[in-house]
C-alpha cells in the first residue's frame, strides 16, 4: 500500500485487527538501517490477533522514496508523524528495532501524545566517537561499491556466529532473507540513515520519557549492547529491560520465541 505524505510516498502495510475496529489499539513496528518491513512479518502472526499494525519502509528503504541525504531523526520522526495524521492513527504503541528503536525515543520525546507506550529494542540513544567512525566507513563502502559491499560485514555484526552457521532450513531462510533486504536498500537511503545516527542525542533527554517503556537487547549485540540497554533503562522511570540470549543485533529474527516473550511481558504490564 501507498502513502504519500507529501513530500514522499511510504511503502506500508495495515495488518492485524481491521482497521475500523476502534476496540483494538494501535502497533506500529519500525525496522532497522538496511531492512524493510517483512522484517516484522513474524511479529505480526504473533500480534495481529489483538492489535491494528502499522509497519512502514523507513525513508530510503523498501519499497519508500529515496530522497537524497543526509536524513535527521528529527526528518524521521516527522515521516512517522506524517504516517499516522494519514491513516488517521491518534496514538500508538511503538515497537522499533536499532534505527526503528532510536526514532521512537525522537518521538517519545518530542511527540509524546502519540505514543501509548515504547520499546526500544537493539537501539541507542547516543553517539560516540568511534560509532561516528564506524558509520563513516560504511558510507565509504557503498559510495565505491554500492550495497553489496557491506552485506557479509553487516551479517557478521547482526548475528551470532551459531545463527550464521546454522544449518536449519528455518535459519538459512531467515538470513537469506535478510541479506536480500540490504542488497536492495537503496544507497541514497542507507547513507541518509547513516548521517542520522552519527548525529544521535538523545541520552541526556532521556528522562524526559513518561511513557511505559522497554529496552530489548541481544546478549552479543555489538553495536547496541546490553550495556546500553541497562544504561538506557537507568534514566527512564518504571522501564523495563530485557536482555535475549542468544541474539545479536537483529534479535527479533535470530530468537524469535525470546523477543516476543519480551513484548508480551512489556504489554502485559499496560493493562
Amino acid at each position: 500500500m501507498r502513502i504519500d505524505t507529501g513530500a514522499i510516498a511510504f511503502n506500508v502495510s495495515l495488518d492485524g485487527r481491521p482497521r475500523d475496529d476502534a476496540a483494538a489499539p494501535w502497533l506500529v513496528f519500525s525496522n532497522s538501517l538496511a531492512t524493510d518491513l517483512t522484517l516484522w512479518d513474524g511479529q505480526v502472526a504473533r500480534f495481529g490477533d489483538r492489535f491494528r499494525i502499522l509497519r512502514y519502509d523507513t525513508r530510503g528503504h523498501g519499497g519508500t522514496t529515496a530522497s537524497a541525504p543526509p536524513y535527521s531523526f528529527d526528518l524521521l520522526c516527522a515521516d512517522a508523524i506524517a504516517l499516522l495524521d494519514a491513516i488517521g492513527i491518534e496514538r500508538a504503541h511503538w515497537v522499533g528495532l536499532s534505527l526503528g528503536g532510536s526514532t521512537g525515543i525522537g518521538l517519545a520525546l518530542d511527540h509524546p501524545d502519540r505514543l501509548a507506550s515504547l520499546a526500544v529494542c537493539d537501539a541507542r540513544a547516543h553517539k560516540d566517537a568511534a560509532f561516528v567512525l564506524a558509520w563513516r566507513d560504511r558510507i565509504a563502502t557503498v559510495e565505491a561499491e554500492g550495497m553489496t559491499g557491506v552485506i557479509d560485514s553487516t551479517m557478521a555484526r547482526w548475528f551470532t556466529a551459531p545463527f550464521l552457521a546454522s544449518t536449519d532450513p528455518a535459519d538459512r531462510a531467515a538470513g537469506d532473507r535478510v541479506r536480500r533486504m540490504i542488497r536492495d536498500t537503496a544507497p541514497d537511503g542507507f547513507i541518509g540513515c547513516c548521517r542520522a545516527l552519527q548525529a544521535l542525542d538523545f541520552e541526556a533527554r532521556l528522562g524526559e520519557i513518561t511513557l511505559p517503556t522497554l529496552f530489548m537487547a541481544g546478549e552479543s549485540d555489538s553495536s547496541c549492547p546490553p550495556a546500553a540497554a541497562r544504561a538506557m533503562h537507568a534514566k527512564v522511570a518504571g522501564s523495563l529491560c530485557i536482555i535475549i540470549d542468544p541474539a545479536a543485533h537483529i534479535s527479533n529474527i535470530e530468537n524469535p520465541a525470546a523477543f516476543d516473550a519480551g513484548l508480551e511481558r512489556h504489554f502485559a504490564r499496560l493493562g
